[in-house]
């Protein structure tokens, strides 16, 4: 197999295996105009498996998505085929419009401009509850 280096863009590393489409299709990165390869179960000394997914565009990535899928992922930042920043990924205090509440009794689900935001309550177990029903995230 044979994968180009990328000029401009990012490269995310350390995904759990099997988790790199969820980040992918969370980014949206199936409506951007510039090359995306998705790495599914390579060879990793610190997790076994894992997905990596380069973008080969310097496109706007919301990190918070990364962070909710996989705490444990990092990302490369590249310019000019250069490795200019690793930042290291953890879950965030809030997601805005990464997921819906399921509640269907919840104002998000009745007024079309509420943005659905989610608070972190258990870091530890990664739980995610609606603001504004307290509806567990799945």
């Amino acid at each position: 197999m044979n994968i180009d280096s990328i000029t401009n863009g990012f490269v995310i590393d350390h995904i759990i295996a099997g988790r790199g489409m969820r980040i992918y299709e969370l980014l949206g990165l199936d409506h951007v105009d510039c090359s995306v390869a998705i790495i599914k179960n390579v060879n990793s000394k610190k997790h076994g498996r894992k997905d990596i997914i380069k973008i080969d565009a310097d496109i706007p990535i919301d990190f918070d998505v990364i962070g909710y899928v996989d705490p444990g992922a990092t990302i490369n930042i590249i310019r000019d085929g250069e490795l200019v920043e690793k930042r290291f990924i953890e879950l965030p205090e809030t997601l805005t419009n990464v997921i819906k509440c399921k509640n269907p009794r919840c104002i998000t689900t009745t007024e079309q401009e509420i943005n659905h935001i989610f608070k972190l309550t258990d870091r530890d177990a990664g739980i995610y509850r609606c603001m504004y029903c307290e509806t567990k995230a799945n």
